[in-house]
């Protein structure tokens, strides 16, 4: 992992205080990341928490992707979504930002149905830097007057109406959001050695 660069906290522009934050939630997490284990990554805090399993394994009311593993999902996108696996989490948050990527910088297309997860936690991880680098390299491309260009991105209709920060500062908190989800499920795993809570 990257250090920080703390430098970006000194610079007085609207895009730096996004990327900042940005930079610094990624940081934080990537480092926690990398130390997970595979038991921890599907390590389940309740029975029958939502997971990221084996095509035909599921036994959730829905899930989504394609090839080997699916990811598991309420019955419905109005209930929430209980006690969920890092593996689920680590999911949620590649699907987020590969779709929030590519219709922003890329090609339009990308929608959490179409898209390949893992369940292990090697490859999973690594999906999820490839896609928060492709977006960290984008939002550090763009100027200032991008950054509150309205429309800029496409992937639904509030991104296609709000001026562009506002997605930036949404995805920031998916990334502080889940991350911390991610930092409470592996010091639990790690107090409790695994056991259920």
């Amino acid at each position: 992992m990257d250090e920080f660069d703390w430098s970006i906290l000194s610079v007085p522009t609207p895009r730096a205080v996004v990327r900042g934050q940005l930079e610094f939630s990624w940081w934080e997490l990537g480092q926690r990341l990398e130390t997970v284990t595979q038991d921890e990554f599907t390590w389940e805090p309740a029975p029958g928490a939502l997971s990221v399993r084996r095509r035909g394994e599921s036994t959730a009311p829905r899930t989504f992707g394609v090839g080997e593993w699916v990811v598991e999902w309420p019955a419905s996108g109005d209930d929430s979504p209980g006690p969920r696996t890092i593996a689920w989490l680590v999911a949620h948050l590649t699907e987020v930002l590969t779709e929030r990527y590519d219709w922003t910088f890329g090609d339009h297309a990308a929608r959490r149905e179409s898209l390949t997860y893992s369940g292990e936690v090697g490859p999973a991880v690594d999906g999820l830097t490839r896609v928060v680098d492709r977006w960290r390299e984008g939002i550090a491309s763009m100027s200032d007057d991008d950054i509150f260009t309205v429309g800029f991105s496409r992937a639904t209709e509030i991104d296609q109406q709000a001026p562009f920060a506002h997605l930036v500062v949404h995805i920031n908190r998916e990334l502080i959001h889940h991350g911390s989800e991610i930092f409470t499920l592996t010091d639990l795993y790690r107090v409790r050695g695994g056991s259920h809570v």
